[in-house]
């Protein structure tokens, strides 16, 4: 969707160029690969054959310029690119030892995602200090948190050092809420120590008042709402408990987009608002430490799989696509294709066929066995 927000926003979005219209910048952000040559000035840090993730926001000199929004000759949605000297000065360029790509790509909104746990801060009664970072052992809710980054959200509270002991995922769809409590069951939240429950606000009455209920009537320490949905931010304030963080993730398109916001409670329950839009490079390196030691796997984020030639439409029509995140493999051309739909593709197509088993014996998620097989069969 931040792809999809550069395009509709052009040279008015903050990190696109103004002169977008007549240089056009290639899109992109979270993407990984192989250096293929490198200069004299860096043979001495990167070589040729070396695996690559990027941190994007890499803010040089206090600039928004990145990969995938800036940048003529660099972003994820091509074949070969040129790294700007921008992300190497800044140390962005990050060494990625793995042969399973699609982690590497997904390491970047992982790294937004621990990057929102660390930039929750609460404060002390009667004094000037803010501590950072979730309340360990706290309440939190996800709110619309069974999207591509709330699936990654949950992941990661089940898994960091900080938990949370009571995680509350809430959404208006039945379909994604259970496909979300099939990959993160209670039972296995349980065993890492969180209360785990899914709640579909869509069908309460009074949502506010039964999330609290939820939390024992105290509220929640961190809310972070995945949805620029004016009802859902305003739900979001209404759950705060006393000294509790909101954070407001999901960027919206509209530049005028507003919610409304209790002052009674932030002036007499210290409540506050934060927002992240990026992980920094610390976070990047977090998530690929994380997922490299295998108590990360972000795949439950990628619902649909697709080829080079597949971007432009895809990325036009993002939201009328169900599902989540849209896994591109640049090297080969494929017609976008929802997971769900390799058994009826199977049927006349045995590459479709293998794929549909191999994802079904790893609970329906995208997976190294699956991206192996399709680069070994498909003609770059």
């Amino acid at each position: 969707m931040s792809s999809y927000k550069a395009l509709e926003q052009g040279a008015a979005h903050k990190r696109v160029p103004d002169d977008v219209a007549t240089n056009p910048t290639i899109i992109g952000h979270e993407f990984c690969g192989v250096i293929d040559e490198v200069g004299k000035n860096w043979a001495h840090k990167f070589k040729k054959g070396d695996g690559f993730a990027i941190q994007p926001a890499h803010s040089f000199q206090g600039a928004l310029t990145a990969p995938g929004y800036s940048f003529r000759e660099c972003g994820g949605n091509a074949t070969y690119v040129n790294i700007p000297w921008e992300t190497l000065q800044m140390d962005c360029l990050l060494p990625y030892n793995s042969d399973v790509y699609f982690y590497g790509s997904l390491a970047e909104p992982m790294s937004c995602i621990i990057g929102t746990f660390h930039a929750m801060y609460h404060t002390r009664d009667g004094e000037y200090v803010h501590d950072m970072g979730i309340v360990e052992g706290g309440k939190m809710a996800l709110l619309a948190g069974v999207g591509p980054m709330g699936m990654g959200a949950i992941d990661y509270a089940l898994h960091c050092e900080r938990k949370p002991s009571l995680l509350v995922v809430t959404d208006i769809d039945d379909a994604r809420l259970t496909r979300a409590e099939s990959i993160y069951t209670v039972e296995h939240a349980k065993e890492c120590g969180v209360a785990l429950h899914y709640v579909n606000t869509g069908k309460l009455e009074n949502p506010a008042e039964t999330l609290r209920a939820l939390s024992g009537g105290e509220g929640y320490d961190d809310v972070i709402c995945f949805a620029p949905v004016r009802p859902v931010v305003e739900q979001g304030d209404a759950i705060l408990a006393v000294d509790g963080c909101l954070n407001f993730f999901a960027g919206p398109a509209d530049m005028r987009f507003s919610a409304m916001v209790n002052f009674y409670h932030v002036h007499y329950s210290r409540t506050h608002i934060a927002a992240t839009s990026h992980g920094n490079l610390e976070d990047m390196r977090e998530a690929i430490r994380m997922m490299n030691a295998g108590l990360l796997n972000p795949a439950a984020m990628i619902t649909h799989i697709g080829g080079l030639d597949c971007v432009v439409e895809t990325t036009k029509n993002l939201p009328k696509i169900p599902g989540g995140k849209k896994l591109i493999y640049t090297q080969i051309d494929l017609p976008l294709t929802a997971l769900a739909d390799f058994a009826e593709k199977g049927k006349t197509d045995p590459m479709f066929a293998k794929l549909d088993e191999i994802v079904n014996a790893c609970n329906g998620l995208w997976c190294a066995e699956a991206e192996k097989f399709l680069l070994a069969k498909m003609q770059k």
